[in-house]
């Protein structure tokens, strides 16, 4: 009797050793195939940066004649000395983008956006981009008069702002007398802030007091108010991609060094279950051949 429980206790611990072992196995195997879509990812966050770098490149470059376009119509209107007029009607216009991956960035633009609107609420408000207007639309969707996407993907056009422009300004419904262009400021290539640029229409600029003091054709204001409304999206827009762009290598970057520290924690894991199957299974071959 005491021979048959030696044997059943015997068979009763090669049982609960085999099942270890097997959850071991399984657990590895786990390990090994999330290890696996970890370095995949890794990889595709690091080309995925690689692509940002270059297109960041390229829009800092592109910035830099945008400000020389909006720095035209900044200038021009220090300089007629136009002033904002007392209980105006405002148009606030967010430009944002088409595109994620980048950040908080899209966030604080629809942030800023919303807490404008929280203090006027009847102010019309035209979007740039589907990224905050779905966040804009939540809270306030009657206030959206126009939204534009495909905006983003490349380097905007002054012919995009252009005729972006032309149908803002053409639409008579939209009444106003200055409006606020919200976009992200590009700072450096880690950092950007929201700022805004303000456009005051051709009634106000003509009753400026230098502007006075020059002879003009009636028939070229109509364009002079088009052309400066035009630079200022064109600045915003092509600023606030190059910002987009840091942004979006930025968090490439980091998502990069967060995948490579799972890795390293991923491998430890696997080794250290590895080295605990050897050895369980080296303890059995050991207690095998005592028993002998």
């Amino acid at each position: 009797m005491l021979a048959r429980s030696a044997i059943a206790s015997r068979a009763a611990a090669s049982t609960l050793n085999v099942a270890g072992q097997t959850r071991n196995m399984a657990t590895l195997k786990e390990i090994q195939n999330r290890l696996k879509s970890v370095t995949n990812i890794s990889k595709i966050t690091a080309s995925m940066k690689m692509i940002a770098s270059t297109k960041t490149t390229r829009a800092q470059r592109a910035m830099t004649v945008a400000r020389n376009y909006g720095k035209v119509s900044d200038d021009f209107v220090k300089q007629a000395e136009v002033k904002p007029v007392e209980g105006a009607k405002e148009l606030l216009i967010t430009v944002s983008s088409d595109k994620g991956l980048c950040g908080g960035i899209h966030s604080w633009l629809s942030r800023t956006t919303r807490r404008y609107l929280s203090e006027h609420g009847d102010t019309p408000v035209v979007i740039l981009g589907d990224k905050a207007k779905v966040q804009v639309q939540r809270a306030y969707p009657d206030n959206i008069r126009y939204s534009f996407n495909q905006i983003g993907s490349t380097i905007p056009t002054y012919d995009e702002t252009s005729a972006i422009a032309s149908v803002i300004l053409n639409d008579k419904s939209i009444e106003f007398d200055n409006a606020k262009l919200i976009y992200n400021k590009f700072v450096s290539a880690i950092a950007f802030e929201t700022d805004s640029i303000e456009f005051y229409p051709i009634s106000q600029i003509v009753e400026a007091p230098n502007f006075k003091a020059y002879e003009y054709q009636e028939d070229i204001l109509e364009n002079l108010n088009e052309f400066l409304f035009a630079n200022n999206l064109y600045w915003a827009l092509v600023e606030g991609h190059a910002a987009e762009m840091a942004a979006k290598r930025s968090a490439m970057e980091n998502a990069t060094k967060n995948a490579g520290d799972m890795i390293n924690r991923l491998t430890l894991q696997y080794n250290r279950g590895r080295q605990a199957v050897i050895t369980n299974e080296l303890i059995d071959i050991i207690t095998g051949a005592s028993a002998l």
